[in-house]
């Protein structure tokens, strides 16, 4: 009997994926459009494991949700292009749409909420509309994680996204990833209303 902790995902191809958009490079790091990669990454703590492994324009890691084996994966393709690395994996182990949960940044809702949907249109995100032409449907469950409105207006779009999230700011993401991962963990489980219930804003 080992005394050490270690990730323990099931045998055999994952039945999931678990998407986190954002974009590769340390200047991106902490900028709002890479809340999908900050949330991946407590998911990936949490089961104890790296994201590391580098398949599908991704890195990835295999992981057990709720008994249910994963492929948690941060494209690596850059956000417009995120549904290259999704329709690689998905073809790979023929995971159809409605088993991939893409997680990504939303500027409608304040700093630290939640807003899951079962399917639906892009609503302005490219990397959304990455996906849904790559995998030619947009009946993929989604985890919209609040990172702010624009201070006003006239702010350029790309500018925002692309801005870090302020000091005060981290401790309502991360309280949003928490919650973020329990959503995900209902979503494998069949219970996606009850995430809707449970967290939607």
């Amino acid at each position: 009997m080992s005394f050490f902790k270690r990730n323990t995902a099931p045998s055999g191809p994952p039945e999931y994926l678990i998407v986190g958009l954002g974009n590769p490079g340390r200047q991106y790091e902490l900028t709002r459009h890479n809340a999908g990669f900050l949330f991946a990454d407590l998911l990936a703590d949490k089961n104890n494991t790296k994201i590391n492994k580098i398949q599908f324009k991704s890195v990835t890691a295999s992981i057990d949700v709720g008994g249910h084996k994963c492929l948690l994966m941060k494209p690596q393709t850059f956000m417009n292009n995120s549904g290259e690395a999704v329709k690689a994996a998905a073809s790979f182990y023929k995971i159809p749409p409605e088993k991939i949960i893409v997680v990504f940044d939303d500027i409608s809702l304040p700093c630290g909420r939640l807003r899951i949907r079962r399917k639906g249109s892009a609503g302005g995100h490219n990397g959304i509309k990455s996906i849904i032409y790559h995998m030619n449907s947009d009946n993929f469950p989604r985890v919209k994680l609040g990172v702010g409105e624009k201070p006003h207006p006239d702010y350029d779009l790309a500018d925002w996204v692309l801005s870090n999230f302020k000091k005060d700011e981290i401790p309502s993401l991360r309280e949003a990833a928490e919650k973020a991962c329990d959503a995900v963990e209902l979503i494998v489980k069949g219970d996606t209303d009850k995430a809707m219930s449970s967290f939607n804003s």
